[in-house]
């Protein structure tokens, strides 16, 4: 009830109190933007891209969330927010949750936006100082007009001249309190734009994004070749690596995916640093591989990942830091070593690493033969759909796990069965709504919503 409370002020809030910017360009930029895209919209791309642009066009601030499943062109259509904001004389900020995929970004909107005379940054903490004070200089001159990077971008010394569009992507990495950061690096109040392909539960999203609009991509564009999946015993380990050789030999590139970095005394689990040593020197023995985790330096991070992009390393064997926004078209294997150790929806969004081309893909979970929990994995070679596995997920970790995972900031949800107790919640919902339309009652609970929840609603003013 409490956050509900806060995230339903925070929209009032926005509605009533703050004034935004009315993007009202000629849409000539963004037409010859989607010229030179490769592809059409698909339909669903077109209602979400509709829906964006009528918000953008009012000068109440927009707050829309984006939910489409891995691969289904969420980043287009931030691109064409992106250009809106340009096209009338703004600026925008892509905030990525890694560097790996901010620097995915970046490469990819400079290629195309270049071009047609759209000046694209990069920020992350890992810049050189003379790099970072040449890009705070641009962006405050307004000499950027699209700045894309890390959370490096909320610090304090970055300033825009005039910061018209605020893209999350992931967001559920962020949080609500990082995100009015951001917000507030602008002297008018930008639009802002969530993207995430966590795929939450549909009757979850009100409670975890209650202070935003919902825009859905439901399909995936057309030509995608389904994921086949499949679940194996440690007992098929050579039979899984002598497959993934034979793809790697056809011209293919794939992915070995490890719970942990490095061995420790408490887990007899396999490393992503010992599968490494054990592949490179053994089953892939004269094909190149990479190994990335998230204790290597970035720029040592950057320059594996990049050759994997170029397709020079085949075979990448990685923890999770490569879970999300990964974009390897040629790659068309991934392998979870002790899959059982992964949530069904984190191993969905792992999934999503592969079949991004036209080829056939394939995703082998690997579960070790006494492994409690390996038979829920089940479900995962049965279906695609990533709502379905959240709520899967949700029903079989409990929201305490499931929610931890997401970091969306607000804290756990104390509810001991959130399928269950779905009426609950949407009652709550009701009778936070009438709470935050009678000043009296929103006075009445303002206290108790600042001492559990004040980070993440303390910028609530008298709504």
């Amino acid at each position: 009830y409490l956050i509900q409370c806060g995230l339903l002020a925070l929209k009032k809030q926005t509605a009533e109190h703050e004034e935004g910017i009315a993007h009202r360009a000629n849409g000539a930029l963004i037409a010859r933007v989607r010229d030179a895209l490769p592809f059409a919209l698909t339909e669903d791309q077109e209602k979400v891209w509709a829906e964006i642009s009528r918000d953008m066009e009012t000068p109440l601030p927009m707050r829309r969330l984006v939910q489409g499943d891995v691969g289904s062109g969420k980043t287009a259509i931030a691109l064409l927010a992106l250009v809106k904001t340009v096209e009338s004389g703004c600026q925008g900020a892509l905030m990525a949750p890694t560097e790996i995929l901010a620097r995915q970004h970046y490469d990819g909107l400079r290629e195309l936006l270049t071009p047609l005379g759209i000046r694209v940054g990069f920020l992350s903490g890992h810049l050189t100082k003379k790099e970072h004070t040449e890009v705070l200089s641009a962006l405050a001159a307004h000499e950027i007009d699209i700045v894309i990077g890390t959370h490096a971008l909320i610090q304090e010394d970055v300033a825009f001249d005039r910061l018209g569009l605020v893209v999350t992507d992931e967001q559920h990495r962020f949080g609500v309190a990082q995100r009015s950061a951001l917000e507030k690096k602008s002297a008018v109040v930008p639009d802002v734009l969530v993207m995430t392909a966590t795929p939450i539960p549909r009757t979850m999203t009100l409670t975890v994004y209650g202070d935003l609009d919902v825009s859905r991509i439901e399909h995936l564009p057309p030509g995608r070749q389904p994921i086949r999946t499949f679940l194996r015993d440690e007992t098929a380990r050579a039979k899984i690596y002598a497959f993934v050789r034979r793809e790697i030999e056809r011209g293919r590139q794939a992915y070995v995916v490890c719970p942990l970095i490095e061995a420790n005394e408490e887990s007899d689990l396999p490393s992503a640093e010992e599968v490494y040593a054990e592949l490179s020197h053994g089953s892939f023995r004269g094909i190149r591989c990479g190994l990335v985790h998230g204790r290597l330096k970035a720029a040592d991070k950057e320059a594996v990942m990049r050759c994997f992009y170029a397709g020079e390393i085949k075979l990448l064997v990685a923890t999770t830091v490569i879970e999300v926004g990964v974009n390897v078209p040629n790659a068309t294997v991934l392998v979870v070593e002790h899959a059982e150790r992964f949530g069904l929806a984190q191993l969905h969004q792992l999934r999503g690493r592969v079949g991004r081309g036209s080829d056939a893909s394939y995703c082998i979970l690997i579960a070790g033969r006494q492994a409690a929990g390996a038979e829920r994995l089940r479900v995962i070679e049965e279906t695609s759909d990533g709502f379905r596995l959240a709520e899967e997920d949700l029903r079989l970790r409990g929201p305490g796990q499931f929610f931890g995972a997401m970091q969306h900031g607000l804290g756990d949800l104390k509810i001991a069965d959130v399928l269950a107790d779905m009426d609950l919640l949407l009652l709550a919902r009701r009778a936070a709504l009438a709470t935050v339309d009678d000043p009296a009652a929103l006075d009445f609970v303002r206290p108790a919503l600042l001492q559990q929840y004040r980070e993440q609603f303390e910028h609530i003013r008298e709504v």
